[in-house]
């Protein structure tokens, strides 16, 4: 009999294509395989489904996944059949006659995996058994929690779940979940005593930069003037909002549509179909938008507004990049946004709590410090060595000596009594001539106009990093006025200095100016048309027949036969026979007449970019852009592969190789061998280069 382990492992390339589990992934597999309760916190794109969705393969019954969404079920169903999967949905769109058809199905176990919306669950369970259920997936378990961002009613009624099926495991995932809302998911399932598994928050493949909130739609269509083929979501905080947004974007010649609660259900489903089908390349969302949406390609997301917590702003801006590919995140931060949000949550129930998380919110976008540091650290992954690739990372702010200007503004604060909001405080500072300012005699205190060089904007920024340091204090509930601080006094009377930082300004580019597309084989375009053009054969997403990963991997490798297709990630053994030829077809017409894809990530090398830079540009993982200069080398290429790897490392390698022996197969025993400590492409490189010393 084959060991489950060693099952899971053909099951996870026949079904989906991978040859090997991402990180946690085969621990989760072996927990519910074994009948035991679990919490998963995954980051969106860390392959939370395939978690519930390859045991329910292996057990016997039906495995009920609890989605919140009707509109994505019938895209996760067609997914799960392209990889030659049995699997259905059961919610209130469908008629009694295919809901009937379903149940049936239900019974005599035709179904490995059936999504049902929390409403539903009520009317199926007079069909559900010990013996026909094989697990219950909880997918988006933070809407269980009075505690979480979004939370819904409708799932409090799986706490039944528990008692009614006792021997049946119960798996919960989410991608956001603070320690408290982890808690109370589990107390609302009753699993208290469920295993926790947290997967790493960090997705490296997304950039993080932050922008003050000023002349936004101009920064916007300069941003997307370097993206005219990538699809994307800005996120508003209104529904007024994301309608007056996407027409701007139309009336300037881009594919955009609005999407929110208030729109009729048949039009948002449109709407959200155009989008997942690539006919619309931006949606323009409050929140009610992709919460579960599988489309891998999004490149990039924008907050037109700030979220109200880090948990949202994580979930959002993990729409984007989930194929695994470079993808853009970029999040317009204001004081009004601050302000408008704690309006919001003023009557909420939980005011305490999500006036917190707000603060934590604001304090993110404030950061003069590695983002990706403070979000990781947020969730409670403590990590302190800068990641190199958010905007602070890549051009830190630069300091001077602001005490002169903060005596300034802490002197105006005095003099307006501490009674003024931020506002106010710019206004008399830089001496505008308007209303609320000469209706109160603001004019002749003695710093009105004291600052007079500054732009309004910048003024404003200047006096929150103020705030940030703990010099002045926003008393919100008492309509936002600014007060002094002992620090305050310190500024004003002994001397103690201020350093302030400098605003970054965004470049602009000349209207109507397209920036150079991302550097191609070519060959990409091809496959992406056969992909449209099979998708609108069988009418399901292009996704689903193959990401833009694994059209990017097959860019790569270039496969020139049908085993060599199966070695693509993603290929598993139902696409590669439904496919295979077609796309094979396409790869070897190109190859006759193109040079090969290692050449180009080398003359880019060639022209000084890093590899990391070549790897956002080409949309392909680092690995492969060191693979591809080790067959530059192996031509005869001129490329010195040492200064991309330690002595101290080759030797480590030369160390297992010898200790594995010569008989071993492929890279992974090395790979375990090191605890997954040392990157594919290294351990490649160093057998590489012990095979053929220069």
């Amino acid at each position: 009999m084959v060991p489950k382990q060693q099952l899971s492992l053909q099951l996870l390339k026949e079904h989906f294509g991978f040859d090997s589990f991402l990180p946690n992934q085969q621990a989760i597999v072996s927990s519910i395989l074994e009948g035991s309760d679990l919490l998963c916190i995954m980051p969106t794109g860390g392959g939370k489904s395939i978690c519930f969705q390859l045991p329910a393969l292996l057990l016997n019954g039906t495995a009920i996944v609890v989605s919140p969404l009707i509109a994505l079920m019938k895209d996760q169903v067609d997914a799960l059949r392209a990889n030659g999967i049995a699997a259905s949905f059961y919610n209130s769109s469908q008629a009694h006659a295919t809901q009937n058809e379903i149940l049936k199905k239900l019974q005599s176990q035709q179904i490995k995996l059936l999504y049902i919306a929390p409403e539903s669950l009520p009317h199926l369970l007079p069909y559900l058994t010990d013996d026909n259920v094989s697990l219950f997936a909880v997918d988006e378990a933070h809407c269980i929690s009075a505690w979480g961002h979004d939370f819904r009613p409708a799932y409090t009624q799986l706490n039944q779940l528990k008692e009614l099926f006792p021997n049946v495991p119960i798996a919960a995932f989410t991608a956001t979940a603070d320690s408290a809302a982890q808690n109370d998911i589990l107390e609302q399932l009753n699993i208290k005593n469920a295993e926790r598994h947290i997967a790493s928050f960090d997705r490296k493949n997304l950039f993080l930069e932050v922008r003050p909130g000023t002349n936004r739609f101009q920064q916007i269509i300069q941003f997307l003037e370097q993206r005219t083929d990538q699809n994307g979501i800005i996120y508003c905080l209104s529904r007024k909002g994301t309608e007056k947004l996407a027409e701007k974007l139309n009336n300037n010649g881009l594919n955009a549509k609005a999407y929110h609660a208030g729109m009729e259900a048949e039009a948002r489903n449109r709407v959200q179909e155009d989008f997942v089908n690539d006919r619309t390349s931006i949606i323009v969302a409050t929140i009610a938008f992709g919460m579960g949406i599988d489309k891998s390609n999004v490149r990039w997301v924008i907050h037109y507004n700030m979220p109200k917590n880090i948990e949202g702003y994580y979930q959002e801006i993990g729409r984007s990049g989930r194929d695994g590919l470079p993808a853009d995140t970029l999040l317009f931060y204001s004081f009004s946004d601050v302000i408008q949000l704690r309006k919001f949550i003023e009557d909420s129930p939980t005011r305490d709590v999500q006036l917190a998380k707000l603060e934590r919110m604001q304090q993110f976008a404030e950061a003069l410090s590695c983002r990706r540091v403070a979000l990781l650290n947020y969730f409670g992954e403590h990590v302190s060595e800068n990641c190199g690739h958010c905007d602070n990372c890549k051009s830190p702010p630069q300091y001077f000596d602001g005490t002169i200007l903060a005596q300034k503004v802490c002197s105006a604060v005095y003099r307006l009594k501490q009674q003024e909001a931020i506002t106010i405080v710019v206004d008399v500072l830089r001496g505008s001539q308007n209303a609320r300012v000469y209706d109160k005699g603001y004019q002749n205190i003695k710093t009105f106009g004291a600052v007079k060089d500054i732009s309004w904007q910048d003024l404003q920024q200047y006096i929150i990093q103020m705030v940030n340091q703990g010099i002045l204090e926003i008393r919100f509930h008492e309509n936002g006025r600014l007060l002094l601080t002992p620090l305050a006094n310190q500024i004003l009377f002994e001397g103690r200095k201020v350093q302030l930082a400098l605003f970054r300004k965004v470049e602009k580019t000349s209207h109507g100016k397209k920036t150079e597309r991302m550097q191609s084989t070519g060959l990409f375009d091809k496959l992406k048309a056969l992909r449209t053009e099979i998708a609108v054969e069988e009418k399901v997403p292009a996704y689903i027949v193959f990401s833009d990963y694994t059209l990017r991997d097959m860019e790569a490798k270039l496969p020139e036969t049908i085993t060599d297709f199966m070695e693509v990630s993603g290929v598993g053994e139902a696409k590669k026979n439904k496919y295979g030829a077609r796309f094979l077809t396409v790869i070897n017409a190109w190859s006759a007449s193109k040079k090969s894809t290692h050449e180009l990530s080398f003359s880019l090398f060639e022209k000084g970019m890093k590899v990391s830079d070549i790897s956002r540009q080409r949309e392909l993982k680092e690995d492969t852009i060191y693979n591809h200069f080790i067959k530059v080398h192996e031509e005869g290429g001129s490329i010195d592969l040492h200064q991309f790897i330690s002595k101290e490392d080759i030797n480590k390698i030369q160390s297992a190789k010898a200790e594995l022996g010569d008989e071993v197969e492929g890279l992974k025993p090395y790979f375990i061998h090191f605890k997954e400590e040392i990157p594919y492409w290294k351990i490649r490189m160093a057998l590489y280069l012990l095979e053929n010393p220069d």
